[in-house]
Parts: C-alpha cells; sequence; structure tokens
C-alpha cells in the first residue's frame, strides 16, 4: 500500500473517531435508555419506565438542570466555569416568592426583575473575570456565596411558601400556569421552556457572529485577541447569559415546588457541569455543543429514574453518576484533535 492509500485509510478512521466521539452523548443517551428498559421495575406486565407519565417526570425533572446547563456550555465554551448557578437559582426562587406573597407585586413584573438580577448578577461576575482578571473559579465560588446570602437576607433565612389566588400574601393565579401540563396532560410547561431555551441557544450559536467569537475565546484567547475578537464583551456576555438562565431556572424551580428557599439549588451547579462535560463540550474550551448538553442532561435524568425506579440506595446512585461522569471525562481525552 503506498503512502497516500495509508494517509487516507488513516484520515477515514480518524473522521470515524470523530464522528464517534461527536455524538457521544448521543450514544450514551441511547445505551442508559435501553438499559433502563431492560432494568425497569415492571408492574401487571407494564415496563413502568415507559409509562407516559413516568418519561413526563423524567423530562419535568430535568428541564431545571437543562436550563442551567445550557447556560453553563457557554461559559466552558469560552474556557471558564460558573460555580454560583446554584445560588443563583435559590436567589431567584427566593425573589420570585418574596415579591409576589409578601410584596404583591404581579406576575409580569416579578418575573423580568427576577430575570434581571440574575442577568446583572451574571455580568458583574464577567466583568470581574474579563476587566479585572480575576480566574472565573475564583469570581464564581464568591458569587456563590454573595448569592446564598442575598437569598437568606431576602428571605429572612426561611422558606417561602407561595399560595396563590387574588388576596393578600397570595401569587397570582398565571404564575401557577408554569406549573401545569398541557398537550393532553402529558408535556409539563417547564419542559417547554427548556425546549424553547435548547432550541434557541442551538440555532443562535449556529447563525450568529457571536458564536464564532465565542468559540475563538475558547479556543485560544490570545489569537483571538489578535484577531480583532472583543473578547471582553465576549466574557461578560456569556457569564450574563448563564445567570439569566439561571434566574430562569429558580423562577420555573418555585413554581414547581410552590416555594422559595435559600437553599435552593445546593449542588445543581454539579450536575449542570456533569450535563455539560457527558455531552462532550471540553473543559478546557473551544469545543463542544448546546445539542450535546442536552443529551447530557437527558442521560443523567434517565439514570437517576432508572435508578431511583429500582430503589437503589442513594449512595450507590452518587457512585454510579460519578463513575459515569469520569468515563465522559475520559473520553474526552482520547478525542482525536483533528
Amino acid at each position: 500500500m503506498t503512502d497516500v492509500q495509508d494517509k487516507v485509510v488513516t484520515t477515514d478512521k480518524m473522521s470515524v473517531a470523530a464522528t464517534l466521539f461527536r455524538f457521544q452523548s448521543v450514544f450514551g443517551l441511547i445505551a442508559v435508555f435501553v438499559a433502563a428498559i431492560t432494568f425497569s421495575p415492571r408492574k401487571n406486565g407494564e415496563i413502568l419506565f415507559i409509562s407516559a407519565d413516568n418519561l413526563a417526570n423524567v423530562v419535568r425533572a430535568v428541564s431545571e438542570i437543562g436550563i442551567i446547563a445550557v447556560g453553563m456550555t457557554f461559559v466552558i465554551l469560552i474556557g471558564g466555569i460558573d460555580l454560583s448557578v446554584g445560588a443563583v437559582l435559590g436567589l431567584a426562587a427566593v425573589g420570585s416568592a418574596v415579591l409576589m406573597v409578601e410584596n404583591d407585586w404581579g406576575f409580569l413584573p416579578s418575573v423580568v426583575l427576577v430575570l434581571a438580577i440574575g442577568l446583572v448578577f451574571g455580568a458583574l461576575q464577567g466583568v470581574a473575570t474579563a476587566m479585572i482578571g480575576i480566574q472565573s473559579f475564583i469570581v464564581t465560588l464568591a458569587g456563590l456565596q454573595i448569592a446564598r446570602g442575598l437569598a437568606r437576607i431576602w428571605s429572612g433565612g426561611q422558606g417561602v411558601a407561595i399560595a396563590y389566588g387574588d388576596g393578600p400574601k397570595e401569587a397570582p393565579t398565571s404564575f401557577a400556569l408554569l406549573g401545569e401540563r398541557t398537550f393532553g396532560g402529558l408535556v409539563p410547561i417547564p419542559v417547554i421552556i427548556f425546549a424553547v431555551v435548547a432550541i434557541a441557544a442551538v440555532v443562535y450559536l449556529r447563525v450568529s457572529a457571536f458564536s464564532r467569537h465565542l468559540y475563538a475565546v475558547g479556543g485560544n484567547e490570545k489569537a483571538a485577541r489578535l484577531s480583532g475578537v472583543p473578547v471582553v464583551r465576549v466574557k461578560i456576555a456569556v457569564f450574563a447569559i448563564c445567570g439569566l438562565l439561571a434566574s430562569l431556572a429558580g423562577i420555573v424551580h418555585a413554581v414547581q415546588l410552590n416555594q422559595g428557599s435559600p437553599n435552593d439549588g445546593i449542588g445543581y451547579e454539579l450536575d449542570a457541569i456533569a450535563a455539560v462535560v457527558i455531552g462532550g463540550t471540553s473543559l478546557a474550551g473551544g469545543r463542544g455543543s448546546v445539542a450535546g448538553t442536552v443529551a447530557g442532561a437527558l442521560l443523567l435524568g434517565v439514570l437517576n429514574n432508572i435508578l431511583a425506579l429500582n430503589n437503589i440506595d442513594s449512595n450507590i446512585q452518587l457512585l454510579i453518576k460519578g463513575l459515569v461522569i469520569v468515563a465522559a471525562a475520559a473520553l474526552q481525552r482520547l478525542r482525536p484533535t483533528s
């Protein structure tokens, strides 16, 4: 075989391998889904896992983490990290409850203010990272503490229960609609919100100039700056988007639990990062996709559900999920670079 033929075969093998790694989260999701059907408990011959109600619960449970993970994907694509998203979710949940229940604010102004708080909070973290030069890990670790402290001050350190109605100390009934189901009672509204966010992010990353800037910053920040990419603006925008989506997830969280607690969202940042990593996005930045993150979030949701259906001990559940994350990270190390 000639050198040219050897080169063609090698290139073809790399192309196949690159394709397999590119869709690793999808293949992983399919494998976990098949395993869930195989090991699902049965009742009167029915496979519980694939019942309509159970599948609706799976995607409903994934919606909050999924929304956060979409924002986290943007941050990780530029080579950063955001550890504050869980606390921002808690702050948004508290804000939604306090504004509507204790301050008698309407649905729309409450939601707009809560989203604005998340947007500004994220943007300030972006400023600290991009303009002051503090590592995003440190900035957002401090942001986690600040957001949690603000949530406790705002709520008086207590959870705020949400009741619905037109009277005082009651949230508008329009807010409760966000927690309902539609399309025959099968599809939870939070799932639709998650789907809209994910689709918008996928389309935006495919058609916008911002997408090219984002991948350029994550791939090589110095080269991107020399090429005229507005690195500072890109970083601030990315953290602002992440904060905005964490706030949106907080609103969804509040309506699903009918309360806002300053302790809401603890550990959510780790689940969001896990979904991004399982989805194939490189923690070094510059490579990855929102579609992969969605598949990663669904994979975690299916895994959580089937373990719960089989009454697996919660400690064992943590162990299994940890191994899945390690396996995903290991696959990234094996991924072809060209």
